[in-house]
């Protein structure tokens, strides 16, 4: 492999591993909140314990995350220095916020908040969650409005061969962050719901000491994974509508829908070949796909060949159709573990009315700890490879990005020497928190 596939390779391992922990860390915040806001207006110890307990196991995933984190922003200069020499003058801004103000924010807090118990006032030391739980959220919609950027630029002029920003207003309020961030944030929503809802289920399962204790949790497990579920469909489902406006490229590619069609099926499984712009076969279901893009069964879906077409005449010679196979099941996967979740935060909620759920519910419920995450990375899977071949939607080619100075032969060296460290660093997570989960609200109280 050339440097340009290496490179693509490290970001995309190093990408999907940090944002096994972000999800997490957005959700779980708001929800130790929660746990510690009931504390402080009822007086009931078990929502202190409660706050305690799922703290411990925030504050390992948080320290994961920055850990992982920390070596994303290093691939810029290193790998993608020609992408941060044409677009740095943007891109920059958002993470110097993030990191300068909103990570400052629940780095600090978080700190009180460890160190605070008992010291604080009550409604001081809730403050201090609730501004981890914000500068959390504060710090993905930084990094979301960067993203956002490179999917549908706005607010830039060409200047000397590079983006340089023009309007940071244009930024904020561009079109295609509100998709972007609320997905986000349902996401993480859904995914700590389903790791308080796995770990409940697997204490329930284990011992009865604690019953009580892991019930309380179990609920209020399966009434955020629903309301989490549900919202991340509806506005994915309004993402997708945007797609077709905005980049409807990928979401031919999502679809393997190769010609312009009114009445557009939509395609639950299909075998693509790329190289001969086909699909050999599939399983339609007739117009749904343009109930989806216009929510009424007559609509024109733009095909890829069409766009090809089209995107060769505006941009010039190039193919511009993605990945079709990766994107179309990627997409089908994160659809796939998005109606499993929503299917068991049903059955979680009304069993819960029950002292204990049933056996094979709760064993059902351990397995869903994986669903979120199968979830988060296909769907920002879905996101970058159906953007291809742009870096920059529209301005750079993702082959412009990489940097000239570096060699297939150092990358090759980074990536398996990242892919191991990150590898032995998930081990020490999951035995972290298997060790914490493991023990009790008691233990987690002192």
């Amino acid at each position: 492999m050339d440097t340009l596939e290496l490179a693509r390779w490290q970001f995309g391992i190093t990408t999907v591993y940090h944002f096994f922990f972000v999800p997490l860390t957005l959700g779980l915040s708001i929800l130790v909140a929660l746990m510690e806001t009931a504390y402080v207006r009822t007086g009931n110890e078990v929502y202190k314990k409660m706050a305690k307990y799922w703290g411990k196991l925030f504050l390992i995933n948080f320290a994961m995350g920055v850990a992982t984190g920390i070596v994303q922003e290093f691939q810029f200069g290193m790998n993608w220095s020609e992408y941060s020499r044409f677009v740095g003058d943007i891109f920059g801004a958002p993470l110097a916020v993030e990191a300068l103000l909103a990570f400052f924010i629940e780095s600090t807090f978080l700190g009180l908040w460890i160190f605070g118990w008992d010291k604080l006032s009550k409604k001081l030391h809730l403050t201090t969650i609730w501004l981890v739980a914000l500068g959390s959220n504060l710090s993905a919609l930084w990094i979301i409005i960067a993203n956002a950027w490179m999917q549908h630029p706005v607010g830039y002029v060409l200047r000397n061969g590079r983006a340089e920003m023009q309007d940071f207003f244009a930024l904020l309020t561009n079109p295609q962050l509100p998709y972007e961030i609320s997905h986000v944030f349902f996401g993480g929503v859904v995914t700590a719901a389903f790791f308080v809802l796995g770990i409940s289920a697997w204490q329930l399962l284990r011992q009865k000491e604690f019953a009580d204790f892991f019930q309380r949790s179990f609920r209020w497990g399966a009434v955020t994974a629903l309301l989490g579920s549900v919202l991340v469909m509806l506005v994915g489902h309004g993402q997708g509508q945007w797609l077709e406006r905005s980049n409807p490229m990928k979401l031919a590619a999502a679809e393997a829908n190769w010609k312009t069609k009114d009445r557009c099926e939509f395609l639950i499984a299909a075998g693509i070949d790329e190289k001969n712009q086909k699909n050999t076969w599939s399983l339609p279901v007739g117009s749904l796909l343009s109930i989806l893009a216009y929510n009424s069964p007559s609509g024109v879906v733009k095909g890829m060949t069409d766009l090809q077409a089209e995107y060769t005449q505006k941009y010039g010679p190039g193919d511009y159709i993605p990945p079709v196979t990766a994107t179309f099941w990627s997409f089908r996967l994160m659809v796939a573990s998005g109606l499993a979740m929503l299917a068991l935060a049903l059955l979680a909620l009304w069993r819960s009315r029950n002292l204990i759920a049933p056996r094979w519910l709760l064993g059902l419920l351990v397995a869903g700890l994986a669903l979120p995450y199968i979830g988060n990375s296909t769907g920002w899977m879905l996101a970058e490879l159906g953007r291809q071949p742009w870096l920059v939607f529209g301005l750079m080619k993702t082959s412009a990005g990489v940097s000239l100075a570096t060699t297939a032969g150092e990358v090759l060296f980074t990536v398996i020497g990242f892919t191991a460290l990150y590898g032995a660093l998930m081990v020490v997570d999951v035995w972290l928190l298997r060790k914490y989960a493991a023990q009790g609200p008691v233990e987690a109280a002192d």
